[in-house]
């Protein structure tokens, strides 16, 4: 079974799981579980949310995947096209994503062995849940967690929920994208809006299954009517509430995965494949798999590290490499495929100009399952050096180096560390770190859940209605807001002194881990680049370290410094996004020296 990657084995004395097999399909990519026990006969396939809720489900879709090859069964997930991995296609309508889960049925009764398929779908995925069970035959069963049941209603809904993500981002309304459907970063195609806006699962009269589930989301009584109409469409209907949706889908930083929907969903999903059903073979060990070709790239899904524990995407030029490898570390708990598909544009567009990258998922965020003895909060965790340096291995076997490293926010503390500790680092591009340092006697769980900003943010919250209203209404946690205010207020004051007596913070803490590593990486002349957007709260921290206006890094000659005006802490802008990109592309050059592809 060591072929199968689901199998463990030995990682520098740790059991550790491989990651799915990755398998490349109708212009997009699967990753397919295979079963640790003996097969029950049926398989699930995985039909995905869209947009951040989709970003939220990924790991949760991963455990769950996990969870069922360990009862014997195995399972696929997949992006639709134009989402994630998958390559944007001219065809931006529902149908399309109709097809592609077509392909990846059939993909998935061929990897198995199995005849008889069992559709696991959420949000947005029900209604192609819906659609595929009159389509294909041998559904044995159909969940629908929290489904999309009127289309109206969901669009609405998902304007709501972009404000809201867009005023946790300090937003202003002026950086809003407002056209269309956009939520973090991410727009629905129109075709699929005008699509969206027409549904009504209420009217369905034939579902293609005896068995189905529905997990209905709390204080949605909609829900409730819906699994009521379940009822009448199929023969065995459960219903459960769906404990612990709310702090699933509300920000894949600090998302709680909803173990006891977890188990309800096994629960279920085992009871239905243990029924009659012909027993699948073992199915089969699926060659490497292919790379997906756009216009100047290629993009080849890839396993890698010990115990190919870790999965990403190889993206090469189609012609000449002409420039170093990027890798694009992921930020927080964000998949690979970047906060509103950034890594996967910059990619794409790198390859373009002659520059290869790898996008992946460290241990426990996304695709990649967590390694076994490292603490569950992985962020700022040292167990991510090993992954970066894994990933530095793989670019060296592949005869892809030299390499520099690319991350945002936690990403770009992580790019920081890793490129001080491994040598084969010869750049740096870092957007709106944090810190440089983590001080690991503070908790990363409150520090993620009450995360500062800048006082340039506070005040101008402060001045806006909408923001009194929430204060007033006790929706914003004031005493963190007022706490946060009152430390950066306090830290700006010790600036002030120290410019005053002359004494810059550059001086004073040269023999600090910060500054210490920023010279042990100017010794090795490891280019590097620092990106700020004006008023983000890491601005704050690199004046701590090297004085205002960053005066002190005029002793790092090989230091840029970038800063953003009215960017918000992911780039929402796509002006600010061009920027990023530029620096990305430009250090890839003048890293690189030509090489035969």
């Amino acid at each position: 079974m060591a072929g199968w990657g689901a199998a463990e084995q030995q990682n520098t004395g740790k059991q550790v799981r491989s990651a799915a097999l990755p398998v490349t399909f109708a212009d997009t990519v699967g990753l397919f579980m295979p079963a640790v026990a003996p097969s029950r006969g049926a398989a699930v396939l995985f039909l995905s949310p869209w947009g951040f809720e989709e970003m939220c489900v990924r790991k949760f879709w991963r455990i769950l995947a996990e969870d069922l090859a360990d009862t014997g069964i195995a399972s696929l997930r997949f992006d639709y096209p134009g989402t994630g991995d998958a390559l944007d296609v001219a065809d931006e309508g529902l149908a399309a994503w109709g097809e592609a889960a077509l392909a990846a049925a059939a993909e998935l009764k061929a990897l198995s062995g199995c005849e008889r398929l069992i559709l696991v779908s959420q949000g947005l995925g029900g209604t192609i849940a819906a659609t595929l069970g009159e389509r294909l035959s041998g559904v044995d069963g159909i969940a629908f967690l929290a489904p999309v049941i009127s289309g109206r209603a969901y669009l609405r809904e998902l304007t709501v929920w972009s404000r809201m993500i867009d005023e946790s981002m300090g937003l202003s309304e002026a950086q809003r994208q407002t056209e269309g459907v956009t939520v973090a970063s991410l727009r629905m195609p129109d075709g699929i809006a005008d699509v969206v806006r027409k549904l009504n699962l209420m009217t369905l009269d034939r579902l293609g299954t005896p068995n189905c589930l529905v997990l209905t989301r709390p204080a949605r009584p909609g829900d409730i009517d819906f699994a009521h109409h379940v009822e009448t469409l199929a023969s065995h209907v459960e219903q459960a509430v769906y404990e612990g949706y709310d702090d699933l889908v509300s920000n894949p930083t600090v998302a709680t995965m909803p173990m006891a929907a977890s188990r309800k969903i096994v629960e279920w999903t085992r009871s239905v494949a243990t029924r009659p059903a012909a027993i699948g073979s073992a199915g089969l060990i699926p060659p490497a798999a292919e790379p997906l070709a756009g216009e100047g790239f290629r993009e080849t899904p890839v396993r890698f590290g010990k115990g190919e524990r870790m999965f990403g995407i190889l993206c090469e030029p189609q012609g000449a490499r002409t420039g170093a490898t990027a890798l694009l570390l992921t930020t927080a708990y964000d998949r690979h495929a970047g906060w509103g598909r950034m890594s996967v544009t910059m990619a794409r567009a790198l390859a373009r100009d002659g520059i290869a990258s790898l996008r992946f998922d460290t241990a426990n965020v996304g695709d990649s399952p967590p390694l076994s003895g490292a603490p569950e909060q992985v962020l700022y965790s040292r167990e991510q050096y090993r992954d970066v340096a894994e990933a530095l291995d793989f670019l060296e076997a592949k005869r892809l180096l030299p390499a520099y490293l690319v991350g945002r926010c936690s990403g770009g503390y992580l790019a920081f560390q890793a490129a001080v500790r491994d040598a084969r680092c010869d750049g740096l591009v870092t957007v709106n770190p944090y810190s440089f340092h983590w001080d690991e006697s503070k908790s990363v769980d409150e520090a993620l859940r009450f995360a500062p900003r800048s006082l340039e943010t506070y005040g101008r919250k402060l001045l806006q209605r909408e923001t009194l209203k929430r204060l007033l209404g006790g929706q914003i946690d004031a005493k963190n807001a007022m706490l946060n205010m009152a430390t950066g207020l306090a830290r700006r004051g010790m600036r002030t002194s120290r410019r005053l007596l002359g004494a810059f913070p550059f001086f004073a803490a040269a023999q600090g881990p910060v500054l210490s590593g920023f010279r042990a990486l100017a010794r090795r002349g490891v280019d590097m680049s620092l990106i700020y957007s004006a008023h983000d709260i890491g601005l704050d921290h690199l004046h701590d370290q090297f004085g205002e206006n960053g005066a002190g890094l005029k002793h790092f000659p090989d230091i840029r410094l970038t800063i953003i005006p009215e960017a918000d802490h992911n780039l929402s802008p796509p002006y600010a996004r061009k920027v990023y990109l530029r620096e990305v592309r430009e250090m890839g050059l003048r890293l690189g020296k030509p090489v035969t592809p």
